[in-house]
């Protein structure tokens, strides 16, 4: 594919993610009407979901569409409901660990391999302990076991670690940060400071990630050379 034709494809769709993403953090707590600030805070990723659909024309990118989708779904949604906006996230989860089933690493380090056990466990323990109103841990932690299996499936696909994994377990630090804010870091800034660059990046680094490497493997296949 011509670089013109790539650019004009792909290019303002994650500009327009970068515009939408990194300026929410700066709004998010401004006087726009809700509605609006709402829109914008799903725009970020939700122009990751058009990214991947449209560079991506195949099954894959429809999937990969669908995750992101569904994340901006659950920023939109977090905003009216907690329960919805985690429910679009667990179903975006869900995809994404049946989607990394099918690109699985054949060789993993011993490192990584004790790595990618143990994030589900103690990711799931430490969400159960932080929310200080203990009737909220059982949720808490049934809504981690589905984030950290995903970050573990990432981790361990044969997508890049250092871009796609560490996406995944940048977004899986980000929800324990929304964790500890319902307990022992409830007036501490760090969670405001870090839990939305933490998400919108790693967001940012997955679809990207996924999409670049599913598009140099067409391209190895079919010998023809494209700009992703």
């Amino acid at each position: 594919m011509p670089m013109k034709s790539a650019f004009a494809e792909s290019r303002p769709f994650l500009l327009l993610s970068l515009l939408f993403g990194i300026s929410y953090f700066f709004v998010k707590d401004s006087n726009i009407p809700g509605l609006y600030l709402m829109a914008w805070k799903g725009a970020g990723v939700g122009f990751l979901a058009i990214y991947a659909l449209v560079r991506l024309h195949r099954l894959d990118g429809k999937i990969v569409g669908a995750i992101m989708a569904l994340g901006a779904i659950g920023d939109m949604a977090l905003e009216y409901d907690l329960i919805l906006g985690a429910g679009a996230f667990m179903a975006g989860h869900l995809v994404a660990i049946a989607f990394y089933s099918r690109f699985r690493r054949h060789q993993l380090g011993f490192s990584q391999k004790i790595f990618a056990i143990m994030l589900v466990p103690l990711s799931v323990l430490i969400a159960w302990a932080l929310p200080s109103v203990r009737a909220d841990a059982a949720g808490v932690a049934v809504y981690c076991l589905s984030v950290a299996a995903m970050a573990a499936m990432a981790w361990t696909s044969r997508f890049s670690r250092y871009q796609v994994g560490a996406g995944a377990v940048m977004f899986l630090v980000s929800d324990l940060l929304i964790f500890a804010r319902m307990g022992p870091m409830e007036n501490s800034v760090i969670p405001e400071l870090l839990i939305w660059p933490l998400y919108y990046f790693g967001q940012f680094m997955i679809a990207t990630g996924i999409v670049r490497t599913l598009r140099h493997e067409l391209a190895a296949e079919s010998a023809d050379p494209v700009h992703a």
